[in-house]
């Protein structure tokens, strides 16, 4: 079995594949890559299953020493790639010798980045994932230098292209969509008509929990508290400060706080590359169909009344 020596980590760098599902009910939220369709992206250019683990790089600064000749990928956030000291093309497969070093640099754009390695990182397995859970704890250490990541044996398929394109990453401005609820009936009329209207700003309190907005506030119908319920992945949960946190990948499991909207599925990975200071602008999604959890977590439908000015829900 070869391997990756870790040489420099960056700000934060993690092993992630897509997640523990299943668990919620022992407390254990899904975690897994922040980005998934990135990291599916980079296992399927380097011939692995689509879940194999692989390392999230956020904001650059990763270094790693091959033990063995490796065939990687790197996806997500476009971030400067160097294989040996030359220069290197991200959303393609490449080759590193015996050796070699590879190294990401930070992205001009987006957050997180993606490198996969043909035949996964083998790291130990907790609850049939190789994540790590920030929140929970759960899953492997943060990557520091020194560490060793193990490799698995190549899968029996090739590679059978040798590049492809990454989904585009928002700069300046992003716009997400979202289905309302399933607590907007928790808000005044107004506020929800911020949220769809006006745009927020991703503030320096980010990370593979979520993100805390700053713009508008968005005020209650009344005074009450909700029972904790479960959360998801996209949930725009508004604390009494009115400021809404949009929930990733690390969420916790539940909440007490209402849920104005979700932005739907396909829509989280991008959300997953919102830097901070970039703008962020919501929009109802068209669909008659309520929002599908990507955690596969489902919204409880009693105690669906808003709260009253007597702070009772009605």
């Amino acid at each position: 079995m070869t391997g990756l020596d870790v040489l420099a980590p960056g700000p934060l760098a993690t092993v992630q594949d897509l997640g523990r599902p299943g668990n919620a009910g022992i407390g254990v939220g899904v975690s897994g890559a922040a980005d998934r369709g990135s990291l599916r992206l980079a296992n399927r250019l380097v011939g692995n299953d689509e879940d194999a683990a692989c390392v999230e790089v956020t904001f650059g600064g990763f270094a790693a020493r091959a033990q063995g000749p490796l065939t990687v990928a790197v996806t997500g956030a476009p971030c400067p790639v160097t294989v040996a000291g030359r220069g290197a093309a991200p959303d393609s497969v490449l080759r590193v010798p015996a050796g070699a070093e590879i190294r990401l640099g930070a992205p001009p754009r987006g957050l997180r980045s993606y490198l996969a390695v043909r035949g996964g990182l083998a790291p130990a397995a907790v609850l049939g994932s190789r994540s790590t859970d920030l929140l929970s704890g759960l899953g492997p250490q943060l990557l520091r230098e020194g560490d060793v990541l193990p490799v698995g044996p190549a899968p029996a398929r090739f590679p059978v292209v040798d590049g492809a394109p990454g989904r585009p990453i928002a700069e300046a401005e992003a716009t997400l969509r979202v289905v309302t609820g399933p607590r907007d009936d928790w808000f005044t009329s107004r506020a929800l008509q911020t949220l769809l209207t006006e745009p927020y700003t991703v503030t320096s309190e980010c990370d593979r929990v979520g993100a805390r907005l700053d713009g508008p506030e968005l005020a209650r119908a009344g005074v009450g508290e909700l029972p904790s319920e479960g959360m998801v992945p996209g949930a725009l949960q508004v604390p009494p400060s009115g400021k809404p946190t949009l929930f990733l990948a690390d969420h916790p499991v539940t909440g007490g706080y209402p849920v104005i909207a979700v932005v739907v599925a396909s829509d989280v990975d991008a959300a997953a590359q919102l830097r901070p200071g970039t703008r962020v602008r919501f929009v109802r999604a068209r669909t008659s169909h309520p929002a599908t959890p990507r955690s596969g977590a489902v919204w409880p439908s009693a105690n669906r009344s808003a709260p009253s000015s007597s702070g009772r829900p009605s």
